[in-house]
């Protein structure tokens, strides 16, 4: 995928010059692909869009329910007692978590092993996890071979901490399993992320939430990881916010294929090659172009004219600041990009902050990084921040169309499988263990 985008990238002297270094790199990117597991095999998109459910779920899990102060509510299982009968053959907690990977063939599933070893997470043991079609497959991991099993109910017995990301419904199902069965939960999907009890984490912004969460007592929890442009937005912005509160944020997103899954970006690359060859191109994951052009985020549409996406950046930037009093509208775009987001975004604050501040608080922020240099007209690109793992910010600028310094424009870029996805829960996972 890094090779499609820089060939896309490169300048060439004519349409056949072009033509040609697109299709060499769309060559290495399904040979890459191809060879990067032992078996072969095609990842399915899997894009449920569902409404979040209000479902009483809460941080701690013992027994069959959730506990949250003095009220206690069911967690909802189709097999209680099998998943008692799991945890109480698990045994206790070893010094190194036993974590398990549910949706382990998707794209942010990959990119968990990725981070996994490249950051030397301590492993007790690794277990992955995928449907019935994936089960059987063989995946590499630190020079081994590990066979997918098939998600059950009775998967997380001997699993400490588990990594889901397999979609909505598949976390609504299992994801309160797994917490009864004694793991901690770090879930990417949207499933939990507005649920009263369940914290919504970024690390870097509001890790202290989860401190109370012991990994090693084998009481459960579930913990969601926010929407990738939410995450990738905040990482700019809060460290403004803590300097000068933010009143109000309008935010527009140019969001990259990945976003939709890994049969997203192979669609993506497969109508490039189409399109240059003059072909109708292949539409099976979006019904419009995708390739050479852009659109309205896919998300559902409400009534109220704004769709789903936009509205997860309104009601979580809200509960992950703890802070009502912002008001924020946002549109959001699919653009033809492998695997970054952009973001442009204006702030007006409670109090004046300049722009030399803002560099300055920005500059020291950790998991931000400034490209932001107007001689030369270099600011941050989707391609500086793929396979990143800070978020890149620049364009920092007064807005003009205000009185005083209470207005500042950015520009901000993130990967969004890694920071924006992948990255988050493992850093979310880390903090389990530092605590």
């Amino acid at each position: 995928m890094k090779q499609v985008t820089q060939a896309l990238r490169r300048p060439s002297p004519s349409r056949v010059a072009t033509t040609h270094a697109i299709h060499s790199a769309i060559h290495q990117h399904q040979h890459q692909h191809q060879c990067r597991y032992t078996h072969t095999h095609r990842h399915r998109h899997i894009q449920q869009q569902q409404q979040q459910q209000q479902q009483g779920l809460s941080l701690r899990a013992r027994g069959g329910t959730l506990k949250r102060g003095g009220q206690t509510s069911r967690v909802p299982s189709s097999s209680s007692s099998s998943l008692v009968a799991a945890a109480g053959a698990a045994g206790a907690a070893g010094e190194a978590p036993r974590v398990a990977i549910v949706g382990a063939t998707g794209a942010v599933g990959q990119e968990f092993l990725d981070l996994l070893d490249q950051r030397n997470f301590p492993l007790g043991s690794l277990k992955l996890l995928a449907s019935a079609r994936s089960a059987g497959k063989k995946m590499e991991f630190k020079g081994k071979s590990y066979e997918v099993e098939e998600l059950t109910e009775d998967s997380f017995g001997d699993v400490d901490i588990a990594l889901f990301s397999a979609g909505g419904g598949i976390s609504k199902k299992f994801g309160p399993v797994a917490a009864e069965a004694g793991a901690v939960v770090v879930d990417n999907s949207s499933a939990f992320r507005m649920t009263d009890g369940i914290p919504l984490v970024i690390p870097e912004i509001n890790g202290e939430e989860i401190d109370n969460v012991k990994w090693k007592s084998r009481e459960g929890a579930i913990i969601a990881n926010p929407n990738c442009s939410t995450i990738i937005a905040l990482m700019a912005v809060t460290p403004l916010h803590r300097e000068s509160t933010v009143k109000r944020m309008v935010v527009s997103t140019y969001q990259a294929a990945s976003g939709a899954g890994q049969a997203a970006m192979d669609e993506l690359v497969l109508q490039t090659k189409e399109a240059l060859e003059g072909k109708e191109v292949t539409k099976d994951i979006f019904p419009i172009q995708y390739a050479f052009n852009l659109f309205s985020h896919n998300s559902p549409m409400q009534d109220n004219g704004y769709n789903e996406e936009e509205l997860k950046m309104v009601k979580e930037t809200k509960k992950i600041w703890n802070f009502d009093d912002v008001s924020i509208t946002a549109t959001c775009i699919r653009v033809p990009i492998i695997r970054a987001h952009a973001e442009s975004i204006n702030l007006e604050f409670e109090k004046p902050l300049s722009e030399g501040k803002a560099r300055e608080l920005l500059s020291g922020a950790p998991g931000v990084s400034l490209i932001d240099n107007r001689e030369e007209n270099t600011f941050p690109t989707p391609l500086d921040a793929s396979f990143k793992d800070d978020v890149f910010v620049g364009r920092i600028r007064k807005d003009i169309s205000r009185e005083g310094n209470n207005g500042l424009d950015l520009f901000v870029c993130g990967d969004q499988i890694r920071k924006g996805a992948a990255l988050n829960a493992v850093q979310i996972a880390e903090r389990l263990l530092s605590h």
